[in-house]
């Protein structure tokens, strides 16, 4: 079966090969060092302040603690903030580039994709940002877990073209 075609919108957007803020420039050693860097920090922000925890994530969906409904509410707001910062004053990317936050229609899949990673998630008591700082925190069965993330990512890849996009 063929591929599903993307909209002419879409087609002129992308005909040059680039995606939005996307650079055409190679980042140095120092740059992704400062990435690196920045990460572990984050890392270590989230084994603190107990975002890792299987536990933690336990009683968030059994609705018995405040905790992580708290982080995630705070990021909700931050990144809310920031995208109306980047908005307003037309920030650039540090290599330079306007930052361009293209619109994202609803897509019927959308919610069926959410109720999966939700029930991983609630499963695994892992999501995609701690899941390597529980790796690097030394519980190597969550290994487990980024394995069958990459591995449904890839189905998802292979097969997006059969399901309800």
């Amino acid at each position: 079966m063929a591929k599903k075609t993307t909209s002419t919108a879409a087609q002129d957007r992308y005909s040059d090969g680039m995606v939005p803020n996307s650079s055409r420039k190679k980042e140095s050693v120092g740059t992704l060092l400062t990435y690196l860097v920045l990460g572990t920090l984050f890392g270590i922000i989230f084994v603190k302040a107990e975002i890792i925890s299987w536990f933690r994530i336990q009683e968030m969906f059994r609705l018995q603690s405040f905790h992580m409904y708290g982080v995630i509410g705070s990021a909700v707001l931050t990144g809310m903030i920031s995208i109306q910062v980047i908005k307003r004053f037309r920030l650039k990317s540090l290599q330079g580039e306007t930052v361009v936050i293209p619109t994202k229609p609803f897509r019927k899949g959308q919610p069926i994709g959410g109720f999966i990673f939700g029930l991983g998630w609630a499963i695994t008591g892992a999501c995609p940002g701690p899941l390597f700082a529980q790796i690097g925190s030394g519980y190597t069965v969550v290994l487990v877990t980024l394995i069958s993330a990459l591995a449904g990512t890839w189905v998802y890849g292979r097969f997006e073209k059969y399901f309800p996009n």
